[in-house]
């Protein structure tokens, strides 16, 4: 029906004027959608499962709460929803099964961090050291400090930065590829049994915006038909521009990253200049949590401006094909929300505290001294980041999901009681009751959000191990919630085929392989690991000395003017000048890098050869069946013969 509806003509097929698409654009309709097949609500009495409808099936079965530990019914989310939409389902279900492991293994480590704290010398030496250590001034205005004032945050920056950290980021990054090829296999699996394995996209028609604003009628080699056409170089122009507007969003991006530094250097500045001790101590803690939070309200606020501004973007340059149209955006909203959303947590895990230079030769800022790492380390700022950032998000994406439509329809219904007037007392007819509900939205802000999930539980997961158990719980309600919006509060969307997850596929494969690398440098750049394993191998293996080693002395310069003898971490001489360790401990962390990424390179090159990407079982039914084709084309022509 939908495609009669999509190919018959109401005006002159020269101007394009055809399907009810363009007509619904247009305005001349205010809504086209097949009816769903009934109430989902059940009466109260027992009702013999054989008389339910399909959609009180999937909603009795599948979009209840209580049903949250139950599998999917996948078969007849397809018969009744399509299968573009019960590939997401599949998807987002294979996924959170998938989880159960990498949060079990992310819970161990962390809990291994909490049993292990006692066993940290180097936070026991700072807790013990007293008046020992005098620190120099963290501000331009502050006195010195004991470094045995960290006490406690030196003891808590252990949880995030343990030898379990390194052993887990190895565990998440072939969690990650497995993960992937066993999807292949299972996407396999699913378009096989649902007859859409070869499924090709036949030749599309032209969308109905493209058709209402196209300058010109081309004839279609494909098809032979003269249909509207918009010039190749004309659009590559427009995308040109379009690239440009989304550089300068970008850069607007980076604009807010800065204000959000100087804003909490400002926080700090305040807290140093109190007369509480625990709050001089906690001042990076506080203004970080608190620019985190102010940061995820930014990152929030201009992920709805650009999208809106994408959409708007992407009609501009005049795609010709649906397919083309959401490949066009996907990718434009993607890299926007990669650095939208990444920036952050990249920017305190590589460049914090590494431009802060040493006493009397400080860098800054706009007249600030560049942010230092905190008292735990960058890695336990990292993890309050993503914990905030991450966890942030998901609440309120979650409360957003289940607060929006149901005052969509509430609005929806208001407006039609209003033109229903006098009938309100009849029994509303089904596409009445369909027209309450609010249009589907598709599946974009679906995938978006899980994809963006799935890179914080890979790219950053040294400094916060915890996350996979954020997002497996997150997941546990994002299923049900999508499935009640789909079931309940959606008109029926129109049934599309799909033979897999398309485009995002390809970003997860990417987010997997960048993730090596980052977790690679985390390990080696942020993290303490590899200082304390050189300290080990050179010095005293039970770290007895590492805070004193690690601590290097004011130059006599800083302390002609005015200035008492400090000390500050660092490898650095007495002159300010790099120790040989520091070189030392460079060449380690390169050296650490390349053999981290090739040795997990090839680990996972390795698992993609081993895991087929079509099981083998359904290999061999393939070919039973083209064999069966084959011998029935045979026989069908023998038959004709004689």
């Amino acid at each position: 029906v939908y495609e009669i509806l999509a190919r018959t003509a109401y005006g002159k097929r020269k101007r394009a004027e055809i399907g009810i698409e363009r007509l619904l654009n247009e305005g001349a309709y205010s809504a086209a959608f097949p009816l769903h097949e009934g109430p989902f609500e059940i009466s109260t009495f027992e009702v013999d499962p054989e008389q339910l409808n399909s959609r009180q099936v999937i909603f009795q079965y599948w979009g209840r709460w209580s049903k949250w530990y139950k599998y999917q019914p996948l078969d007849h989310i397809r018969e009744y929803f399509g299968e573009k939409i019960a590939i997401y389902f599949a998807w987002l279900g294979f996924y959170t099964a998938w989880l159960l492991p990498a949060a079990a293994m992310g819970t161990f480590v962390f809990i291994s961090g909490i049993i292990s704290m006692g066993t940290n010398t180097p936070a026991e030496e700072i807790c013990s050291s007293g008046g020992t250590y005098h620190m120099c001034p963290l501000c331009d205005a502050c006195s010195t400090w004991n470094i045995s004032d960290i006490c406690s945050m030196a003891k808590l920056g252990y949880l995030f930065d343990h030898p379990g950290t390194v052993f887990f980021s190895v565990f998440m990054s072939l969690w990650a590829v497995t993960f992937l090829e066993y999807w292949k296999r299972k996407n396999a699996t699913l378009a096989h049994h649902w007859d859409c394995m070869d499924f090709q996209e036949e030749e599309e028609r032209p969308r109905p915006e493209f058709a209402a604003m196209a300058p010109a009628m081309e004839q279609n080699p494909v098809t032979g038909v003269k249909e509207p056409y918009f010039p190749e170089k004309a659009r590559l122009s427009r995308m040109l521009t379009g690239s440009m507007v989304i550089v300068i969003m970008l850069c607007v991006v980076m604009i807010f990253l800065v204000t959000v530094i100087m804003y909490r250097g400002i926080v700090s500045m305040m807290m140093y200049h109190t007369e509480s001790t625990i709050l001089r101590t906690q001042a990076g803690n506080i203004a970080n949590i608190s620019s985190s939070m102010v940061n995820l309200a930014l990152i929030l606020l201009m992920g709805q401006v650009y999208t809106a501004l994408a959409e708007q973007l992407t009609k501009w340059e005049m795609h010709r094909t649906q397919t083309q149209y959401e490949d066009a955006f996907t990718f434009k909203v993607f890299v926007f929300q990669f650095v939208n959303f990444y920036s952050s947590p990249f920017y305190v895990a590589f460049f914090k505290g590494r431009f802060v230079g040493y006493p009397g030769h400080y860098g800054k800022l706009f007249g600030m001294r560049n942010e230092d790492c905190g008292p735990g380390g960058c890695l336990i700022e990292l993890a309050e980041q993503l914990f905030i950032i991450m966890v942030g998000k998901q609440i309120i994406g979650n409360i957003h999901e289940f607060v929006v439509p149901k005052v969509k329809a509430w609005l929806q219904k208001r407006q039609i009681g209003a033109v229903r007037g006098s009938r309100i007392s009849q029994e509303p007819k089904r596409w009445e009751e369909d027209y309450e509900l609010i249009k589907c939205e598709g599946l974009f802000e679906e995938y978006l959000e899980m994809v963006l999930q799935f890179g914080f539980i890979t790219i950053f997961v040294a400094a916060f191990p915890l996350a996979p158990l954020f997002a497996l719980l997150n997941n546990w309600v994002e299923i049900r919630l999508d499935a009640q919006k789909f079931v309940c509060e959606y008109r029926r969307p129109v049934a599309e085929r799909a033979q897999d997850i398309g485009v995002w596929f390809n970003i997860l494969e990417a987010l997997s392989h960048l993730s090596v690398i980052v977790n690679a440098f985390l390990i080696a750049f942020t993290s303490d690991f590899l200082p304390r394993l050189l300290y080990q191998y050179k010095f005293d293996s039970n770290l007895h000395g590492y805070v004193n080693f690690t601590l290097a002395h004011a130059p006599p310069s800083y302390m002609d003017g005015n200035h008492t003898q400090c000390r500050y971490k660092s490898f650095r001489d007495d002159s300010g000048n790099y120790t040989l360790f520091y070189w030392e401990l460079l060449a380690v962390r390169l050296g650490f890098i390349i053999a981290f990424e090739h040795v997990v390179f090839l680990i996972l090159r390795a698992i993609d050869w081993i895991v087929p990407d079509v099981p083998e079982s359904l290999a061999l039914k393939i070919k039973r069946e083209r064999y069966l084709a084959k011998q029935a084309l045979a026989d069908n022509q023998d038959a004709v013969l004689r």
